[in-house]
């Protein structure tokens, strides 16, 4: 195995993250293993590991997080020379075509450089390209699948370069780590559940039932499970039999501080989307209704601002999506924005009074409903999956039902009709964010789930 260069950047990442405490003895250092989506859409998952691992460095703890696939943000600043782990175009080119496994160490390199990661990040997401579901099982496999190279490679870089209390998987899809990482390292592994079944519900039936039965075997080898909703605990629990002890719920959270709150009434009556901007996530649910409120008298003035990027699988449902508005006479009236991240996500919500992302079958949580109630912008979303969860704590937004143009158009009709409701529903948002999703208060509860099942 080639050596793993020498990790020059980890002194400086850290003094840089940490700030001083006082007893050095309550903090842990974390390791969190992150797969990236290389900045193309708006990835929940990525947004929510980032934001937890700054929260935890803001408390004092030492967190180093790990990119695997491809690198985590466009333009990510925060690796300190951390190599991207498991390089999507390598590992998958190997699993189609098996000569590409004895391919020197030099071609391994070119494929994992920034400006082939960058090429694959315009796919990255993508459930239905050729081999995804072998893969996947094989990466659940783990030390057992066609990837074990990389696993030691990733093992030896850990055991070299850091010394973590704990080290926390984004997702059970990741669990084929956990054996191996659990028998070389004797480091507990925790692992996050969010929206795992989005990606199996795709397979072929051959592939699904596998793929649960391989999470639950790896399960053994986790010491605690954390789903991002009671909703998706509950529904994890049954599919890959997490025992009750091993299963904990912690909200997903937000920093209220790095949003600017605006009471809607101050801001354009525009309604905003931003996610991915593909056919599973709504989009052209909400651009079908859209398109049904504009032709009311009421409506002339209200326009439609879409953001969150997408990949090359999202091509044709996009440019049908476009022709669709235009023939319905409302290009000038429908922006596609195309900065999502930082600056652009605070440009958006400047622009919009009302959020709807409706997801076909909702979600696990979905991280952009917090980031639009923090912004004062109230939602509304299908009573599907945890969103009635959600928007129940924080009185922010409302749930319609069915998850159809007609029922979408309407409950944004009333919605709009009613100012004062929309002003409530703005404060409601900003307060209930704050109060039960701060990004800071999950951190605590994070961190003594980790305890916890250590002292046990």
């Amino acid at each position: 195995m080639e050596p793993v260069p020498a990790f020059a950047g980890m002194t400086t990442l850290l003094n840089n993250s940490i700030p001083k405490i006082v007893n050095r003895k309550s903090y842990m250092r974390i390791l969190h293993i992150i797969p990236g989506s290389g900045g193309s859409f708006y990835c929940g998952n990525c947004l929510r590991d980032s934001k937890y691992v700054n929260a935890l460095r803001e408390m004092g703890h030492e967190v180093v997080k790990i990119p695997m696939y491809l690198p985590l943000f466009a333009h990510e600043k925060d690796h300190g020379g951390i190599p991207v782990f498991y390089g999507a175009i390598s590992i998958y080119l190997k699993q189609l075509y098996p000569i590409f496994e004895k391919a020197p160490k030099w071609f391994d390199r070119l494929l994992n450089s920034k400006s082939m990661l960058k090429f694959a990040a315009g796919m990255a997401g993508s459930t239905s390209a050729p081999g995804l579901s072998e893969m996947t099982i094989s990466m659940l496999r783990g030390e057992h699948g066609k990837q074990h190279e990389e696993l030691e490679r990733m093992i030896h870089w850990i055991r070299d370069h850091y010394k973590p209390d704990v080290i926390h998987l984004s997702n059970a899809l990741l669990s084929g780590l956990a054996p191996r990482i659990r028998e070389e390292l004797g480091v507990p592994v925790f692992c996050s559940l969010q929206d795992e079944d989005v990606w199996i519900d795709v397979m072929k039936p051959e592939f699904r039932q596998e793929t649960w039965d391989l999470m639950h075997e790896n399960g053994k080898s986790i010491a605690g499970f954390i789903g991002v909703s009671h909703y998706f605990s509950e529904m994890m629990k049954e599919k890959i039999g997490i025992p009750e002890e091993k299963l904990f719920t912690v909200h997903l959270g937000v920093d209220p501080s790095d949003y600017q709150s605006v009471i809607n009434t101050d801001k354009p009556v525009n309604i905003g989307y931003i996610s991915r901007m593909s056919k599973d996530n709504g989009l052209g649910i909400l651009v079908d209704a859209f398109i049904r409120l504009r032709r009311e008298e009421d409506f002339q003035e209200v326009k439609l601002v879409l953001t969150g990027g997408s990949t090359g699988e999202d091509k044709k449902f996009l440019k049908n999506l476009r022709q669709k508005i235009r023939a319905a006479g409302l290009a000038d009236c429908v922006e596609f924005q195309a900065d999502f991240e930082d600056e652009g996500r605070r440009e958006f919500f400047r622009k919009v009074s009302l959020v709807s992302v409706p997801v076909l079958n909702g979600e696990a949580f979905g991280l952009y409903l917090l980031e639009s109630m923090a912004s004062g912008v109230p939602v509304v979303q299908p009573a599907l999956g945890a969103f009635p969860e959600i928007i129940g704590e924080t009185c922010g937004g409302i749930v319609y039902a069915p998850n159809e143009p007609e029922a979408l158009a309407d409950a944004l009709a009333r919605t709009l009709r009613n100012p004062p409701q929309m002003a409530g529903m703005s404060e409601s948002a900003i307060r209930g964010v704050r109060e039960h999703f701060n990004i800071f208060t999950h951190a605590e509860e994070l961190v003594a789930v980790y305890r916890k099942v250590i002292g046990q």
